[in-house]
């Protein structure tokens, strides 16, 4: 099943065999992918380069969460044994380095075409084909359509009574300028203390005059104790480099690194808690939240986590009235994403940066020259936008997809995603979604999951060409178990307490609904493995 390329930029109707949205982690794989089985595919991406999210969200101080030898490919022994990471956690600039390196080692660019926004997916029944619209009034007809659009991809807008009334300039820390900002001198407002807050924030202060940092809800964080790599820990990575890539696919959350056990908090006595939270505090990273087994799913278990971290905040910041303040009270600790920083306790000890608790005294309005809260006004030269994502579904929902019947995919999900294993939904043939909701996506290191959403397709459209099949499709039976399996394990856990971006409790208007699967990475891959021996159980696969 081999398609024609024929014109790429006239604006004519072309055909391949696989259009992929997005050339971030799982856009190029997919095109790598795709290629091996011999498949013609075209790759969109609306922004003029490849990487993703590493392209994008160049704030300073951004920096992937997860170690650098963990987040990064492992589907080729060549490519792991090229690439050298500097640091332990590496930062923006390195990751978007090593993203263009494989765009270069694999020959990938020239199937992407970049600075081009998909606008519409329409499927037809009658040839069960995708027609896929751009921005440049370009269409495409192709079998199959994935959707590599990333779980972050999409910025959260600012809608502050006033905003068009201040004079210095805006920034988004999720569309940051490529030029960088030079703060120097200046008084500088960031409303948001979320993951790229908490990252961004101690950089700028270095730089600025005065830092303003409007707080709604503070953030659990724990240190990155990042640094150059330890070459000891590179060799160990290399020589048992099979074994941990596999422990990883096979863990809850794809990460080795942060070392789970079943250990419980409340069967230990408090000096062992404390020595273990301890341990892992100077370990840094992830691995605190993995300190004990029951942290996510029992609540007095969860208060010594908390209480180990709210005395950490007192005993580094040095005002008690700021720590207090900075001490999450109405969620469980790691419920919203753990955050992972450098300096950013610390920095409220500067005397440069005053903490605003917009909890207690809302922001009111933007004005010419700063913002108004319900208690006092505030004076910048310049403000940045650190307020998230539309996560997981928001790339989806701004693009028109239209499966069956003309069904647009936003008015099936109003009330929530739904979708069988986080990789299709009924009612949208060849339509495939990597890191999807309803799969582990966003609660784990999304390289291993991407690499099992890409294979598992790809595994799945060689089953479909091998058989003569044209189309494969969720069942509406297989969909509602499946959603239903991802509530009830969600409810087993402390995560739906949070009013977090994982329910789309940060977006105005978004259904409320727990969107990431939360069973694990290894029991989903075990799962959709299951399903694709069973002949694609919970699909229905079709001729046409």
């Amino acid at each position: 099943m081999s398609g024609s390329d024929q014109d790429q930029s006239s604006g004519l109707q072309s055909r391949c065999d696989v259009v992929i949205v997005g050339a971030g982690f799982s856009g190029m794989y997919l095109l790598h992918r795709m290629r091996g089985l011999g498949l013609s595919a075209r790759v969109f991406e609306a922004g003029a380069g490849v990487g993703g999210t590493w392209y994008w969200n160049r704030y300073p101080g951004a920096r992937v969460d997860v170690e650098s030898q963990e987040y990064s490919y492992s589907f080729s022994e060549e490519l792991q044994d090229e690439w050298l990471w500097t640091e332990r956690y590496a930062a923006q600039p390195e990751l978007l380095d090593y993203l263009n390196h494989v765009a270069d080692r694999f020959d990938l660019r020239r199937d992407i075409q970049f600075d081009t926004r998909v606008t519409a997916a329409t499927f037809d029944e009658a040839r069960a084909l995708w027609t896929v619209a751009t921005d440049g009034g370009e269409t495409v007809q192709a079998r199959y359509c994935i959707m590599a659009t990333g779980c972050l991809s999409v910025p959260n807008e600012p809608a502050f009574p006033g905003q068009d009334l201040f004079k210095g300039p805006t920034y988004h820390t999720g569309r940051w300028p490529h030029e960088g900002v030079d703060f120097t001198g200046q008084k500088v407002g960031v409303i948001g203390t979320g993951s790229s807050a908490i990252q961004s924030m101690p950089q700028i202060a270095r730089q600025a005059d005065h830092l303003y940092a409007f707080q709604r809800t503070p953030n659990y964080s724990v240190p990155a104790h990042n640094g150059p790599i330890d070459p000891a820990v590179v060799a160990d990575w290399k020589a048992n480099r099979a074994e941990y890539r596999q422990q990883a696919r096979m863990s809850g959350a794809g990460i080795v690194a942060i070392v789970p056990t079943e250990d419980l908090a409340l069967s230990v006595s408090e000096e062992e808690r404390q020595a273990v939270f301890e341990d892992r505090w100077a370990r840094g990273g992830f691995s605190v939240g993995a300190a004990f087994a029951d942290i996510s799913i029992d609540l007095s278990a969860n208060a010594t986590a908390a209480a180990f971290a709210a005395g950490k905040i007192r005993d580094i910041v040095k005002d008690p009235e700021v720590a207090e303040k900075l001490i999450p009270k109405d969620y469980p600790f790691g419920t919203k994403r753990l955050c992972v920083d450098t300096g950013y306790y610390e920095m409220f000890n500067r005397d440069n940066v005053t903490l605003v608790d917009v909890s207690q005294s809302p922001i009111e309005a933007l004005t010419a020259t700063g913002l108004k809260t319900a208690e006092a006004e505030y004076q910048f030269d310049s403000l940045v936008f650190a307020i998230g994502f539309d996560a997981m579904t928001g790339a989806l929902g701004r693009i028109d997809i239209r499966g069956r019947h003309g069904q647009a995919l936003k008015e099936k999900w109003a009330d929530g995603p739904r979708t069988y294993l986080g990789l299709m939904t009924a009612g949208f043939p060849n339509l495939f979604m990597v890191t999807g909701p309803g799969s582990p996506s966003v609660l784990s290191n999304m390289v291993v999951s991407i690499e099992q959403h890409v294979d598992w397709i790809t595994d799945c459209i060689d089953h479909l060409n091998g058989r003569q099949l044209g189309a494969i499709e969720a069942s509406g039976e297989a969909e509602d178990a499946w959603v239903a399996h991802v509530n009830e394990v969600a409810d087993t856990t402390l995560y739906p307490l949070a009013r977090s971006w994982y329910l789309g409790a940060n977006i105005p208007g978004k259904p409320r609904v727990f969107m990431p699967y939360v069973g694990g990475v290894g029991p989903y891959r075990e799962k959709c493995d299951e399903v694709a021996a069973r002949g694609y159980e919970g699909f229905v696969l079709s001729a046409v």
